[in-house]
């Protein structure tokens, strides 16, 4: 194993879970749910802190491993998540429960994101994390960018899709697509990105202020 896969590893299995979010990870993975990585979900947590962040918007509920990260230690945070399965929901509001995050926090939507989407209202949200379905991503990252206020960010994890982003080799239609969409993102005026190796790499892309 190389330094930096010694490095990631570290890294990776280095945050501390609470009880409940370390059974939201497990019944995720009973469920056949592919949850945020540790080193993500702690990751995301600290954007929150970092940033401020008050009003979050997710796409993708799965069981709740990312909206617990997102919550558990900041009050005065409120999430609005969105997923088609009305099962992960029944699942997350009793993990939730069981965090002692109070209801009123926390709007589930069920549907499909792009529907819901373009309903929901623009510049009103400090965070919009994108975890829902590869294919529909570039049409996520338009509408999250609506979404979120100048200054607020868009997360997108595994954005490196299991390493075939990276590997130059790799022209299936999704790794193409993510590779156009940050390009883009790196040329345009109106946001500022960065790319973190954590999990499946983890994309940040702030909106700027019109100028």
């Amino acid at each position: 194993m190389s330094q930096i896969e010694n490095n990631w590893k570290f890294a990776e299995d280095y945050p501390v879970e609470s009880p409940v979010l370390e059974k939201a990870r497990k019944l995720s993975i009973e469920m056949g749910v592919d949850p945020v990585s540790r080193a993500t979900a702690a990751h995301l947590a600290s954007v929150v802190a970092m940033t401020g962040s008050h009003s979050i918007a997710e796409i993708g509920t799965g069981l709740g491993v990312s909206g617990l990260s997102m919550l558990t230690s900041f009050p005065a945070v409120t999430l609005t998540t969105i997923d088609v399965e009305s099962e992960y929901h029944r699942l997350a509001r009793a993990l939730f429960s069981d965090a002692n995050i109070a209801h009123t926090r926390v709007r589930f939507i069920n549907g499909p994101a792009e529907n819901v989407l373009p309903r929901m209202n623009e510049n009103s949200y400090d965070i919009v994390l994108i975890d829902g379905d590869p294919d529909r991503l570039l049409e996520y990252v338009e509408h999250s960018l609506r979404l979120v206020r100048p200054g607020g960010t868009v997360l997108v994890p595994r954005i490196l899709a299991e390493g075939s982003v990276a590997n130059p080799a790799s022209r299936d239609q999704l790794s193409v697509d993510y590779r156009m969409l940050m390009a883009e993102l790196a040329d345009s005026e109106a946001v500022v990105t960065s790319l973190l190796p954590v999990g499946d790499g983890l994309l940040h892309i702030t909106r700027l202020a019109e100028r």
